[in-house]
């Protein structure tokens, strides 16, 4: 008799060890699973861009915005090259305009955050100075029918948030394709 109490206590405490490690475990997964989505829409919600931007690469980018997008909406480093890219910041003459070239340092810290984020050039490959001519800009834009010449504004059709660096979003169009 005192054997079967005495199991009965270790059958109790091991169902209720069990119960606390089920319950623990659970609040846990939840706990996190609740953390990392939280997270993740805070950064969707920042970041509005195609690349998470690492901290030692934001100053590039501002700067790459405060200069660029004051005359068009600023594209992701990613539908160009790096050879346009490094083309377009050494030259003055700009698509039929005359720019103040960037100057140290603010044109290191540009180079650093373009050239993180374009693509490298094929060697066969000739440097694209326009959008539609850009292979990664075709890649990113299948089946998509681009107005010629494509002009930088009129990515706000399909991006409403482009004129805000927010590329993620696209309009309800695109959506809800129609078939």
């Amino acid at each position: 008799m005192l054997k079967r109490k005495s199991r009965r206590k270790v059958r109790r405490k091991s169902i209720g060890l069990f119960l606390v490690v089920l319950v623990w475990s659970l609040g846990m997964g939840w706990l996190l699973a609740f953390a990392s989505n939280a997270y993740s829409a805070v950064l969707t919600a920042e970041i509005g861009t195609v690349d998470v931007v690492p901290a030692k690469y934001q100053i590039g980018q501002e700067l790459y915005l405060e200069n660029c997008s004051t005359c068009h909406i600023a594209l992701p480093p990613a539908v160009l090259p790096s050879q346009t890219w490094k083309n377009l910041l050494q030259d003055s003459q700009h698509y039929g305009a005359t720019l103040k070239p960037l100057v140290d340092p603010g044109r290191i810290l540009v180079w650093r955050y373009i050239s993180t984020f374009s693509r490298p050039q094929k060697k066969d490959e000739r440097t694209p100075y326009r959008v539609n001519s850009s292979r990664y800009f075709k890649a990113l834009h299948p089946q998509v029918k681009l107005p010629r010449p494509v002009k930088i504004g009129s990515c706000v059709a399909c991006h409403p948030g482009a004129s805000k660096y927010n590329f993620r979003r696209l309009s309800s169009e695109w959506d809800n394709p129609k078939e």
